[in-house]
């Protein structure tokens, strides 16, 4: 069975095939395998560790799409259900000339929202070490009570959960809608990545002092804020620390975020009482970091999610 079982969305994106441009603009798209939790779980299977996706596509081509670009990859879709009642998700995403993107998203209802409590494997999670979910499961019923379902599963089994809280605003009914989901997924797991604008958005800060602050709880084992190029700090019961990043030629920071999940959590799993030595845990986030940078260097995300191998190379590089 797999270590890592990634739960939530599994959708198509749709980007222009020239950039950068708005949504307005862009003469023509490109489908594209999109979704983060989807994107964790190829790049556990990248760097050597094995993943599972649970979650829910139309049984439609680009449902099916999806589930033949995951099996390619290796993942376990064995967790993965299909159905007839909604069409699998899509998302139209540009890149605009100032660096940001913007997202359309078509799900009223999509199939990834209809992913029920019965729908989820109960063996897989007892089976796997980790859960890794985000906040999106949590926007709406039945698949908000699914999630919840399948983390207290996971918690009874001795799991480690990981959640990236991944705001997607314009899912969301508002923004106060967005942060109460997004704070009870971070209260629900014991590994939780940040993104330092996700923490302006939940505390009005960019100071990681304020992941301490106001969003660290006493069962968390590990926070970590991503600064982008600049790296990232963890945060523990006992420690903050600043880990570098990498300069590299750039292109398209989509999935950096789902990749450097990937490299954590194979790091967690590896040496599961790193985050009690600052040292350990150190070592682990530069690789992630490196995880993250690496993906930044090709278009799109899943194409772009390297190798151990190509990680490991890299590192040994000198600056």
């Amino acid at each position: 069975m797999a270590d890592v079982i990634c739960l939530g969305e599994l959708l198509i994106d749709f980007v222009p095939t020239v950039t950068p441009t708005t949504l307005i603009d862009a003469p023509a798209f490109k489908k594209a395998p999109g979704g983060a939790p989807a994107n964790v779980a190829v790049a556990l299977m990248r760097l050597g560790r094995s993943s599972a996706f649970m979650g829910m596509t139309g049984d439609d081509p680009f449902g099916r799409f999806l589930e033949q670009i995951l099996a390619e990859a290796g993942v376990d879709t064995g967790p993965l259900r299909f159905t007839r009642d909604a069409r699998t998700a899509l998302a139209f995403v540009s890149l605009r000339a100032d660096g940001e993107r913007q997202f359309m998203f078509y799900r009223h209802p999509s199939a990834d929202m209809l992913f029920r409590p019965d729908d989820v494997d109960e063996a897989a999670i007892g089976a796997c070490r980790a859960l890794h979910f985000g906040s999106i499961s949590l926007i709406s019923e039945p698949s908000r009570s699914a999630t919840l379902h399948a983390i207290e599963l996971a918690r009874a089994a001795g799991c480690l959960i990981s959640c990236d809280p991944n705001l997607r605003l314009a899912l969301w009914p508002d923004a106060d809608a967005a942060k109460s989901g997004m704070l009870e997924a971070i209260a629900a797991a014991d590994v939780v990545k940040i993104s330092d604008d996700e923490l302006l958005f939940l505390t009005g800060s960019t100071d990681p002092d304020a992941a301490r602050s106001d969003l660290w709880q006493s069962h968390h084992q590990l926070m970590v804020v991503t600064l982008g190029p600049s790296g990232c700090v963890f945060i523990t019961a006992g420690a903050t620390g600043l880990v570098g990043g990498f300069s590299v030629a750039s292109v398209d920071a989509t999935g950096a975020g789902d990749a450097f999940v990937a490299g954590l959590l194979d790091g967690l799993l590896a040496d599961p009482d790193a985050p009690g030595d600052p040292d350990r845990l150190r070592a682990i986030c530069r690789f992630a970091c490196a995880v993250g940078a690496l993906t930044t260097t090709e278009r799109g995300a899943i194409p772009a999610l390297p190798t151990r191998a190509m990680v490991e190379r890299f590192l040994s590089e000198p600056p």
